[in-house]
C-alpha cells in the first residue's frame, strides 16, 4: 500500500509524527519513506509492506497530513504505476526537466577517444540548440583486449568543455562504485560546469551490489538500460533496486534485446514496449536505436535504419533518445560502424521532431474514454 503525502510536508510537525507513530504501532507492517524533490515541491511517499490487505484505505486517508492512498498493483513498488494512480512521473537534474511527457535527445561519443573529437561533438550540439549529450569514459567491453575507456583520465576536460558549449546533463555509464566518486571529484575539481546521469548498460542490468551502491547515491540520476537476454519483468525489478535504495529518478532504456530473429542488425529492436513501460511505470522511456542497430546502412530511401529505429521509437511516445555519433567514425575505438556524422545531425534532429509531431498528433486525435 501506498500514502502519499501532501506536498512540501512539515516532517517536524505533529500531525507527520502522529501518521508515524500509528505506522509504527501496526502489526505485521513495515513503512519505507521515499521523498522525491520536483523544481517546486517535494513531495514524500510511504511504502506499507507486509499484510496490507487488512488495512482500511479511509483510516489512513484520514491523517491530516496523508493526500491519497493507494493500493500497490506491482511487484516493482516504488517505479511502478498503480491501481488509480495517475500521479506524473519524472523529475528535474540541473535545469533539465525529464517526464513521460517530452523529448530530450542525447547524442554523443560511444567512447571518449580525445578531447579534439569531444569539443567537435559538443561544438556541433550547442549550434543545433542541444543541452544533454553522451560521452563514455568507462566502456565494459565483451573481450579484455578491447578499448575501455579513458576513464578518470578524460573527465576534467570532457566536463571542462561541456560547460564551455553550454551542456547540462552528460550520459555516463559506469560499472563500478569508484567511478562514480571520480565522477564527483572531477565535477569538483572543474567547478561543476555541467552534470551527470549515470548509465547503468546492459551487462550490469543485474550487478545488484551497483544497483544498491547508485540507488544510495542522490547527487545524479540513472539511466537504466534494458539487460538484452533477460525478461522485461526481470529488468523492471532491478531497476526497482535503484528507488528501493532511495534515488528514484531512474530512465528506463530500452536498446534492443538478443536474439537471432533480429540478424542483420546488432538487437531485435524491441521498442513496442514503450507504451507497455508507461502504462507499467512512471518512467520516462528512453530508446537507444544505435546499439539496437548497430550499423549506418540505409534503405534504398536513403534513410539510415538507425533514423528508422529511433522515429519508432518517438512515434510510439518515448522521451528521450541516446544515439552515438562522432566526428570521424572511422577512428573511433568503440562502435564506429554505428556511429551517425556531425554533418546528419541536424537531419537527426529534424527527423525527431517530425516524429515527435506525429506523436503528438496521434495523441490528440485518441476519443474520449466512454
Amino acid at each position: 500500500m501506498l500514502l502519499i503525502l501532501k506536498a512540501d510536508v512539515d516532517k517536524g510537525g505533529v500531525a507527520y509524527r502522529k501518521l508515524w507513530e500509528y505506522l509504527e504501532n501496526l502489526q505485521g507492517i513495515r513503512a519505507s519513506m521515499h521523498d522525491t524533490q520536483g523544481e517546486q515541491q517535494c513531495l514524500t511517499e510511504i511504502y506499507l509492506l507486509g499484510d496490507t490487505v487488512r488495512l482500511d484505505p479511509a483510516e489512513l486517508a484520514s491523517f491530516e497530513v496523508v493526500d491519497r492512498v493507494v493500493r500497490i498493483s506491482r511487484e516493482y513498488k516504488i517505479l511502478g504505476r498503480h491501481q488509480e494512480d495517475g500521479r506524473a512521473g519524472g523529475f528535474s537534474y540541473n535545469g533539465v526537466s525529464f517526464s513521460q511527457d517530452n523529448l530530450h535527445v542525447f547524442a554523443g561519443l560511444c567512447a571518449v577517444d580525445c578531447a579534439e573529437h569531444v569539443e567537435q561533438m559538443l561544438q556541433a550540439l550547442q549550434a543545433a540548440g542541444q543541452s544533454c549529450t553522451r560521452m563514455g569514459a568507462y566502456k565494459p567491453r565483451t573481450s579484455p583486449y578491447s578499448f575501455q575507456g579513458h576513464g578518470r583520465e578524460c573527465l576534467p576536460y570532457v566536463f571542462e568543455l561541456a560547460g564551455k558549449y553550454g551542456i547540462r546533463v552528460i550520459a555516463m555509464e559506469v560499472t563500478h562504485d569508484s567511478h562514480v566518486d571520480e565522477i564527483h571529484a572531477a565535477l569538483e575539481q572543474t567547478g561543476k560546469p555541467t552534470g551527470v546521469m549515470l548509465q547503468v548498460g546492459t551487462r550490469n542490468t543485474q550487478n545488484f551490489e551497483l544497483l544498491k551502491y547508485l540507488g544510495r547515491q542522490q547527487a545524479y540520476p540513472i539511466l537504466f538500460k534494458r539487460g538484452f537476454g533477460i525478461t522485461l519483468n526481470e529488468s523492471l525489478n532491478a531497476a526497482e533496486y535503484l528507488a528501493h535504495e532511495g534515488n528514484s529518478r531512474v530512465i528506463f532504456c530500452l536498446r534492443g534485446v538478443k536474439s537471432n530473429m533480429g540478424d542483420p542488425h546488432r538487437n531485435l529492436v524491441d521498442f513496442a514496449h514503450i507504451p507497455l513501460l508507461k502504462r507499467y511505470t512512471r518512467m520516462p522511456v528512453c530508446v537507444d536505436p544505435s546499439h539496437a542497430v548497430g550499423t549506418r546502412a540505409c534503405a534504398p530511401d536513403g534513410i539510415p535504419d538507425v533514423f528508422h529505429a529511433a522515429a519508432q521509437g518517438v512515434v510510439a511516445g518515448a522521451n528521450m533518445v541516446l544515439v552515438d555519433f562522432h566526428p570521424r567514425p572511422e577512428l573511433a575505438l568503440v562502435d564506429g560502424p554505428q556511429a551517425l556524422l556531425l554533418r546528419e545531425l541536424p537531419w537527426f534532429l529534424e527527423d525527431m521532431h517530425i516524429a515527435h509531431e506525429a506523436y503528438v498528433q496521434r495523441r490528440r486525435i485518441v476519443p474520449p474514454p466512454d
